[in-house]
């Protein structure tokens, strides 16, 4: 990921257009007037042979001849000619580049590359910046700048827009023009040889002219440095996402239910929840939930309360919020009495607040006032209906003050074509979302509601995974080459359940039969009564041919279970192979669940989880949910929340809850498994069977494959897992100390650790003194992107058994992986004991191996522990004027 030179793409102080022309409908000549009618302040170089001047300004020959270099060039020249030109401006100087030239992948040049590979060569040695090939362009309104073939300008605002379909630019510019919509960048990213969705979303994270980023996504293909930037851009800003092509014929079959059910628009919903972004289904909705999140205050809460002047348009809102699984608030004692002296007698009280058709205004803002005070009301929706003797311009007058002072969100909904446009207009100046039915704003509500879920899943700092087994790793491995090496790459149930057990997975007793008689002996090994089950790689649901037998309690049952579906098998299906038979304790739970939960691998997105209501009809009950790994127990909590059984799980009737700590750590077991095993592609644990007592896998399933060694195993993730290999256990203070990265389930400790602080050291690290972490710093600290920053912290259990954080060493690189900055904190009563040293050393190696450049940090003048110390390591240590700052630099 790389937000190098994207200055000089996005916000140019000049522009060459090579290719410009003067032949009409050409795309030279379309580029030339964009440039020229966009009112940009920069200088425009038309660059074309052919003619001497265009539009009345001076055409150059060629890059060579231009005045100096310019910060972007434009080129619309035929493909042959592109590596020549790209070239040519690196060696001039310039740094980023829009090519609208299509068809590079597949012709060649004379030494016969491709087209694509010899414009990437010719930009590389330069670090010049390639948006494109087969871009429509790029807008920047605010700087004037249209550098695009889009037919008409964009207006200016604070939303950037990044499509990956260059057809879709003309019609929404068009739209959103139409309703005033304004954007600060508009990019087309075209086939993105180079400037990819991950570079353009870091680029604009940090932006100041961007206050939300709407995204139109038709594929991705580093489904890693997507996320990664995602997950980093959603923290500071919304970010807004339509995908097109949600359907796929041309996927393959699957060899398991897992593999069935994720499908790749399943797995796209989860990486976007996961990054914290809100995914839209359509350009109306993307806008609309756009303009809401832009205005709308932080939802702490989901209970909305609705204010009408009919009874009609309350009610359809209500049950626009009820369908669509929204929370009615329902109103305290206190605001109640308020609005009995407010209405007229006999309103339904915990109900829409029907205002009547002839309210005044006042009385609107006096009832909006009630329940933004109320504790039981997170948000509020007044609709109001144009009347003869009310005009919408007054009450919308009367309740824009209130969006000000509001710490609640508040919707608009303005009834009615022209009568309420200045409404709608007045609404929107006060930064308050205006929508135009009662259906629309419940919408809008919703997505926020959603996204604010989102939002929670980044910032939830999880419990403590002390109660899961820590896994046989080496055994779980060996026990995968085995098969890999016998040439097994389907595993049966008794193979894949020995795997299972090195995760500390709770599973029925299993025993593999080559033949009849052998079932028949493990069966009284294992004891009456027990299940058979036949065993074949090539048939997935054995129970539609009768290749289950349940409860068999004599010898006689078993052998002639046995026997009938091994002749079923040959009967039915002729060319399977035949592998022996499971047999299995029978286990009877007369109140439990029957789910699954499995793994498979998305072609884009790699090994995701799948969990849901499991059994024989899994894939006709349609219920199941799917996540990406790694997961802890907020994200498997998730996970089960959203599959309709959930509801079940909790308990109703006489039947009691299942034990969800063991379904959670089941699934988080199945998230370390796929992620610690490469070879792992696919896997069933269907039925799961949870009940109060616990969850216990009655059968497994496994498919293998040949890990691709060419990287790092842990490349295949879309989100890079905790990385175990960095840690570390060293001698310190006369004990072992363990050194390691740090994890979400460390908040507790860290939380600690922040409050055995001083106010000086507080003010040290910060810069600022602060009493106490708020959550969602507390999640910034602990749940970080190892791809893009590393924590490690120096740990040791206290006395009473429990893990303490004794110091914290910081590093976050820059997207290029230039300069990385630093931070040490060491707890206050422990310092001058090596701590520091200890942490500032392991952040330096870490730098090292990644191929950082530089080292950075800054200090309070007051700061001469942590100034002296870095000096001894080799850091430079300077003044920088600011207030007496210290800037600390180690070239690496």
């Amino acid at each position: 990921m790389s937000v190098r030179n994207l200055g000089h793409l996005f916000a140019p102080g000049s522009v060459a257009l090579v290719g410009a022309s003067a032949r009409p409908g050409s795309l030279g000549a379309t580029l030339l007037h964009n440039l020229l009618a966009g009112g940009f302040k920069g200088e425009i170089w038309p660059v074309n042979p052919k003619y001497q001047e265009l539009d009345g300004r001076h055409c150059y020959a060629s890059v060579a001849e231009l005045p100096r270099a310019p910060a972007l060039a434009v080129i619309c020249t035929p493909a042959a000619t592109i590596p020549a030109i790209v070239r040519q401006l690196g060696e001039r100087g310039t740094r980023a580049a829009v090519v609208l030239t299509s068809n590079l992948q597949g012709a060649r040049d004379a030494k016969g590359r491709s087209l694509r590979q010899a414009m990437l060569d010719a930009a590389h040695p330069y670090l010049l910046r390639l948006l494109g090939p087969n871009s429509a362009g790029l807008l920047a309104p605010g700087l004037g700048l249209n550098a695009s073939v889009a037919h008409s300008g964009a207006l200016p605002g604070r939303i950037a827009f990044v499509s990956q379909s260059g057809a879709l630019m003309a019609g929404v510019l068009d739209w959103a023009r139409t309703r005033g919509i304004g954007f600060s960048h508009f990019i087309a990213l075209g086939d993105a040889f180079d400037v990819d969705l991950g570079d353009v979303l870091d680029y604009l994270a940090s932006d100041g002219s961007t206050s939300a980023i709407l995204l139109y996504v038709q594929d991705l293909r580093y489904a890693r440095k997507f996320m990664s930037a995602a997950r980093a851009a959603a923290r500071s800003k919304p970010v807004l996402v339509l995908k097109a092509g949600r359907e796929d014929d041309s996927l393959p079959a699957a060899a398991s239910e897992s593999g069935a059910l994720a499908h790749p628009d399943d797995v796209f919903d989860a990486a976007i929840r996961r990054a914290g972004m809100l995914r839209v289904y359509t350009t109306d909705q993307l806008f609309s939930a756009a303009e809401t999140l832009a205005y709308a205050r932080p939802l702490h809460g989901e209970r909305l309360a609705i204010v009408s002047n009919g009874a009609g348009p309350g009610v359809l809102a209500r049950d626009a919020l009820a369908y669509g699984g929204g929370v009615e608030a329902q109103f305290s004692e206190a605001s109640s009495a308020r609005l009995d002296t407010l209405l007229a007698p006999g309103w339904r009280r915990g109900n829409v607040v029907n205002l009547q058709g002839g309210a005044l205004p006042e009385v609107y803002r006096e009832a909006m006032d009630i329940l933004l005070q109320d504790p039981q009301v997170d948000a509020v929706l007044v609709i109001q209906s144009p009347t003869a003797t009310v005009a919408s311009r007054d009450v919308a007058n009367a309740i824009a003050p209130l969006v000000r002072t509001a710490s609640k969100t508040i919707l608009s909904c303005w009834l009615g074509g022209a009568s309420v446009l200045d409404a709608r207009a007045i609404a929107s100046s006060a930064r308050l979302p205006a929508y135009r039915t009662p259906e629309d704003a419940v919408a809008g509500f919703m997505q926020l509601v959603h996204y604010r879920r989102n939002q929670n899943l980044l910032m939830e700092v999880p419990p403590s995974m002390a109660g899961t087994v820590a896994p046989d790793r080496a055994a779980a491995r060996a026990l995968v080459r085995e098969a890999i090496g016998n040439g097994r790459y389907l595993l049966s149930d008794p193979e894949t359940k020995a795997i299972l057990r090195t995760y500390g997975m709770a599973v029925v007793e299993t025993r593999a039969a080559r033949d009849v008689e052998a079932a028949v002996h493990a069966a009284q090994n294992i004891g009456y009564p027990v299940a058979v089950k036949i065993l074949t790689p090539d048939v997935m649901h054995k129970s539609d041919f009768g290749g289950v037998a349940l409860d068999l309690d004599t010898e006689e049952a078993v052998r002639a279970a046995a026997a009938r579906m091994r002749r079923r098998l040959g009967e039915l299906f002729p060319e399977a192979r035949f592998e022996g038979f499971a047999v299995q304790a029978m286990v009877r739970r007369s109140n439990a669940h029957e789910l699954i939960a499995g793994a498979a691998t998305d072609p884009v997105f790699g090994p995701v989880i799948v969990f849901g209501q499991g059994g024989v009809t899994v894939e006709v009950a349609d219920d199941h949910s799917v996540g990406l790994p790694p997961l802890n127990l907020v994200l498997a909590r998730d996970l089960v929340d959203r599959t309709r059984v959930a509801r079940l799980l909790a308990g109703y009737r006489s039947r009691p809850a299942v034990n969800m700590d063991a379904v959670l750590a089941a699934l988080v077991q199945v998230s370390r498994m796929v992620s610690d095993i490469p070879e792992i592609v696919e896997l069933d644990l269907n039925p799961l069977l949870a009940d109060a007592k616990g969850a216990v896998v009655l059968d497994a399933r496994m498919r293998l494959a040949l890990a691709d060694r060419s990287g790092s195993t842990l490349d295949r993730l879309a989100i890079r897992p905790y990385p175990r290999e960095l840690e570390e256990t060293v001698d310190w203070n006369g004990g072992p100390l363990l050194l390691r990265p740090i994890r979400p389930e460390d908040g507790p400790a860290h939380l600690a650790f922040f409050d055995a602080l001083t106010p000086d050291d507080v003010r040290y690290r910060m810069f600022v003194r602060i009493r106490e972490l708020q959550p969602s710093q507390l999640a910034r600290f602990t749940q970080i992107d190892y791809d893009r920053e590393m924590a490690f912290i120096a740990t040791r259990k206290n006395a009473d058994g429990v893990p303490e954080t004794l110091a914290v060493g910081r590093v976050v690189a820059d997207p290029d992986n230039i300069t990385a900055e630093f931070a040490v904190t060491v707890r206050s009563d422990l310092k001058g004991m090596g701590l520091g040293k200890m942490m500032m050393e392991k952040l330096i190696a870490y730098c090292r191996s990644r191929g950082t450049r530089e080292i950075v940090g800054e200090a309070l003048p007051q700061n001469s522990r942590i100034t002296g110390m870095v000096k001894k390591l080799g850091f430079t240590v300077t003044s920088t004027g600011l207030e007496g700052m210290r800037e600390m630099r180690l070239i690496l």
